[in-house]
């Protein structure tokens, strides 16, 4: 029904952002981006895309990007039964949480093989945003739904431990981790999605603690595991990045056996699930190394 270099082209325009880039990516001119754009747009009577900065799909352009990117992999599933149609590597979109794809998640990208990884990195509270969207094909998520279209599969928690270097506790925490100390002494965060720190902070005080607390912004996984070490701050860091320092005592976790677990879910678009089948499998099978309570 729909021209597949006309979908491609909406696709990259959303998500690079620029005619210019969506030409470089599909290895044309940005004119012939725009004459594809231009009639896929008559086809469809309606705008796909916003031109703007940066470009982005309209709802109606989300829909045909998502129905491009099943297509896609259905296609590959396809050429998976039937060899000699010389399947070639698909481009899967996933959102993934930037912890879990310090610690667990690239062994299993690097397992499977026929596909071309795009991630989206955002927290795990949201991911599932981008796959209700249909701007990915699957998620890691700390939502288990249902979500209509979707499956879901526990995959297990990953765990957190607040940590700081010695001279950090020596220095903010010489009277013990208390609402005044908490209050004084410099945390990290995230971004404004990570409540990480806030939730931990709520289970050891009380949910009745409201204080603020002054933090560094620090948007990397072994950013946090790196500004703990120097004393920068404190953080709520995965066990599986900070347990060799805990042995050797270069961390120290602020208050014993504390964890914080944060249950993850592997969830994806029930209709690409065969295509997704090889990757579900060794995302369970890394999940279930690092993860606790699978």
């Amino acid at each position: 029904m729909f021209d597949p270099a006309q979908l491609a082209a909406l696709a990259a325009v959303h998500r690079r952002g620029s005619f210019d880039l969506a030409a470089a990516e599909l290895h044309v001119t940005a004119s012939a981006i725009s004459q594809r754009l231009k009639a896929l747009e008559e086809v469809a009577g309606t705008l796909l895309i916003r031109r703007a900065q940066p470009c982005t799909a309209t709802p109606a352009g989300l829909r045909m990007i998502r129905h491009h990117d099943e297509v896609t992999l259905l296609e590959r599933t396809l050429a998976t039964d039937l060899p000699w149609l010389s399947p070639r590597p698909a481009t899967l979109r996933i959102a993934v949480n930037a912890d879990s794809l310090a610690t667990w998640v690239i062994p299993a990208l690097a397992a499977t093989t026929g596909f071309l990884f795009d991630l989206v990195i955002d927290d795990q509270d949201v991911s599932q945003d981008w796959l209700k969207r249909g701007e990915v094909a699957a998620a890691i998520t700390a939502h288990p739904g249902p979500l209509q279209g979707c499956d879901t599969i526990p995959l297990g928690a990953l765990r957190y431990r607040a940590t700081a270097s010695p001279t950090y506790i020596a220095r903010f925490m010489d009277q013990g981790v208390t609402e005044a100390s908490l209050a004084a002494a410099p945390g990290l965060t995230f971004s404004d999605k990570d409540r990480l720190q806030q939730d931990w902070v709520a289970r050891l005080l009380g949910k009745q603690n409201k204080r603020a607390r002054p933090s560094h912004r620090l948007a990397s996984s072994q950013g946090f595991v790196d500004a703990c070490l120097a004393g920068l701050g404190w953080g709520m860091n995965p066990e599986a990045l900070v347990a060799p320092h805990l042995a050797t005592g270069a961390l120290i976790e602020m208050v014993p056996d504390t964890p914080l677990d944060v249950a993850l879910h592997w969830q994806f678009s029930r209709l690409t699930a065969p295509a997704l089948a090889p990757l579900t499998r060794e995302i369970r099978a890394a999940a279930a190394r690092v993860l606790v309570g699978v």
